[in-house]
Order: structure tokens, then sequence, then C-alpha cells
């Protein structure tokens, strides 16, 4: 049976498959193939997960704790969640406006699968993490994209929100520091954005925090519920552990928010996959409550001294441009200046697609397009590598781009 005869819904041909992932598997099968490529796609630490959070998973395992767990996540880990929210944000979540899921990723489908209906709208400000667009299109919703740049620095502005905001919107989604531009809200500006929301109580807020504990400011990013606690009734939180604790593989991830919207996920999540698994809510359980939080703070350093190195060398390499992330794993490349260039071949440059294929094709380097993140013309590249392998690669994306050519004439263009 071939593809054209095998039935799909409409739901999956609305979306396609995620660009880190298709980027993740283009260089993997050159890697296969022997070439030598340097893999920058994926926001994954590449630090171990700390020897004694697996302890506390070993000892889980000693313990018997191989059952089914309840949907909402173990009592423990709800707990462990709770006491982070005191501890670290001075935020009073109780356990039972706390769900636990199989990743930040699954929050997020659960919280619009549970609320949206046809034709309501998601407000997304561009660029924005790819799965953003497509939980909304999956889950029969429609996704509002309002773009955003350098000139207010990635973040969405007071204006453009209200511009965006129609009676059909659910919600807001907002994710500081953010992904893939680094950028990090100031409580002026999250103040400024409150105000608009004070003027619409139906729509919703999706605070994206789940690189809370990556930023490169000289204070830590201020709360949206610090600023605007007014929200609280209407603001889904959502965090894990896989950034902040190197723990992407063990898929735990936790939204907290309204206890209506919080029970209504777990009514989707008992019928999508029930609770996570057991060893990995011990081990998330055992890293919250730690007293030993210095893993946090010296990676956080790490990737701090990383972003400023690729900034400063990026932005040494002419006809790229990189505004410094402050947070997050990631630099946002503007690469306009090579759109109309052409490659040794006679190629031409036309998108940041282009770019990204040439960057691959020449040097072995692998990075995502902008396109995918819904602004172009840039490119994604992950500091969430070593120091080495980031010095390789900024060095071999300035050799890939010595190597355009300028075109020299209209003519040439379109030969």
């Amino acid at each position: 049976m071939t593809s054209t005869q095998f039935p799909l819904s409409q739901r999956v041909r609305r979306v396609k498959l995620s660009a880190n992932a298709a980027a993740s598997a283009r260089a993997s099968a050159l890697i296969a193939q022997g070439r030598d490529v340097l893999v920058l796609t994926a926001g994954e630490p590449d630090f171990d997960t700390p020897q004694p959070i697996k302890q506390a998973a070993i000892a889980a395992l000693a313990r018997g704790e191989t059952k089914y767990t309840p949907t909402a996540g173990t009592p423990e880990l709800r707990r462990a969640i709770s006491a982070k929210y005191r501890r670290e944000n001075t935020l009073d979540v109780p356990p039972a406006q706390i769900v636990v899921s199989n990743g930040a990723k699954q929050v997020i489908f659960n919280a619009l699968a549970a609320t949206l209906d046809v034709g309501d709208e998601v407000v997304l400000p561009a660029p924005y993490w790819p799965s953003f667009p497509d939980i909304v299109s999956v889950n029969d919703g429609t996704p509002v994209i309002v773009p955003v740049d350098e000139r207010t620095a990635f973040k969405l502005t007071p204006p453009v929100l209200e511009a965006a905001i129609t009676p059909r919107t659910r919600w807001l989604i907002l994710n500081s520091p953010g992904n893939p531009s680094g950028a990090v809200y100031t409580a002026a500006e999250l103040a400024a954005l409150a105000e608009v929301l004070r003027r619409h109580p139906r729509v919703l807020v999706l605070w994206d925090e789940i690189y809370e504990h990556i930023w490169f400011t000289a204070e830590a990013p201020v709360h949206l519920l610090h600023v605007a606690p007014e929200l609280r009734e209407r603001t889904l939180l959502v965090n894990g552990a896989s950034k902040t604790y190197a723990m992407t593989g063990w898929r735990i991830g936790w939204g907290a928010g309204p206890k209506a919207l919080i029970d209504a996920m777990v009514v989707i999540q008992s019928q999508a996959s029930s609770g996570p698994n057991s060893i990995g809510q011990a081990a998330v359980a055992a890293a919250l409550v730690a007293a030993d939080q210095s893993f946090v703070s010296e990676s956080r350093a790490v990737y701090a001294q990383r972003a400023a190195f690729v900034t400063a060398a990026i932005n040494a390499v002419p006809g790229l441009a990189l505004l410094a992330p402050e947070g997050a794993f990631f630099a946002y490349v503007h690469c306009g200046a090579l759109i109309g260039r052409t490659r040794p071949d006679g190629r031409v440059i036309a998108s940041d697609s282009d770019v990204v294929d040439w960057l691959l094709d020449a040097e072995g380097v692998a990075v995502v397009d902008g396109a995918a993140y819904g602004l172009a013309p840039y490119f994604r590249i992950s500091i969430a590598a070593s120091d080495a392998v980031l010095k390789d690669a900024v060095q071999r994306i300035a050799r890939a781009v010595g190597a355009l050519k300028t075109v020299k004439s209209a003519e040439a263009l379109t030969a």
C-alpha cells in the first residue's frame, strides 16, 4: 500500500516532522556515511546527568519503584515541584495544581488539547519553538504568528499583542529565556504586556520557563507572576528537568496552573500515556530537593561563556550578525547578507535554508534554518556543545561563508 492509498487524517496532514529532528536525522545520515559533521541542531546539554540524581534513580529501582504511577505524577514529585516554586520563585503552588508529564512538550500538548476548539486562536511571537504552531494545529486551533525581530530584541510589544488579539484568541504563548532567540523579558516589558492582557480576560497565558536557569543577564530573569500576580488564575507554567539538570532522556516535565485546567489536562493524559515513568520521577524529585544545587549555577556559567564566545566569533564573520543571546542554549544568526551570493558550484543562495545546506555540504556544520522558527533569514546554532566543538564550528562557518561569491549582475541571479 502506497502513502497515497493509506488513509491519513486531516490532523496529521496539518503538521510536519520537527525541524530539529529532521536536521539531526540528515546529519546522522551523513555521519553514517563517514562524513565529519558537527551537529549543532538540538537543545540538549552536553553535560551528563549529575551523579547524585543517577544514584537516586538506582535507589528507586532497588526499592522496587517500578509500577504504574498516578496519572498526574507521584505525590513525592508533585510535592517537590511545589517546594521548588516556594523556594525559587516565592510562589504558592499546591501539589493539586501540578501535573507531571512525559516532558514539557506533552504538558503543552495536553493543555491545548484540553482547551482548544476548531477556530480558536493562539498568539505566537516569531521566532518561536517550532512545535508550538504544530501542537496548536494538531489540536484544531489556529496559530496567529506575530513576527518580532532585533528592533525589539525578539520580544513581543504591547501594540503588536493588542493588534493580534481577536474574539477567537484563546492563548498567548511566551517563553523567557526564549528559544531560539535567547531573549529575556524585563519586568517593565512583562508589566506592559500584562496591561494588555487585563483588557482581554478570556486570553490564557502559557508561560514556557523550561530555560529558567539558563540565563546570562546581570540578574536572574523576573517571573511573569511576580510582575502580574493577577494573571495567576489564567496562566499555565511549563517547566521540566531536561535543561536544568541535563536530563533530556529522562522525559519528565510539569505544568502548574489553575486547578480546573490541570484537572482537564490530567484527563487528556489519562487517555494518552497515563503517568510518567516511575524511576524518572524519583530522580527528578531528588534533584529538586537536593541541598546542593551547584550543578545548576556551574553549568549556567559555562553556557554564558560559550554564548559570549559564539557571539563574538559569529559577528567577526562578514555577512553574519548575531544579537547576543541573554539565555537558553542558542544563537540565532542573521544571514540576510548572504542571500544572492553563489556557491562555488554556481548554485545561488536564495534563502536561509540554502545557507544551512551550504554549511552542511561545505564544512559539515549542521544547524537549523530560521524559516523553521517562523522568521527568516536566520539560522540557529545550539551552544550546548563543548568549547572545542564550538570553536571548530565557527571556524568552519567562517570558511564556508568566505567561499561564497558575490553575484555581480541581475543576469547572474537568473542564470
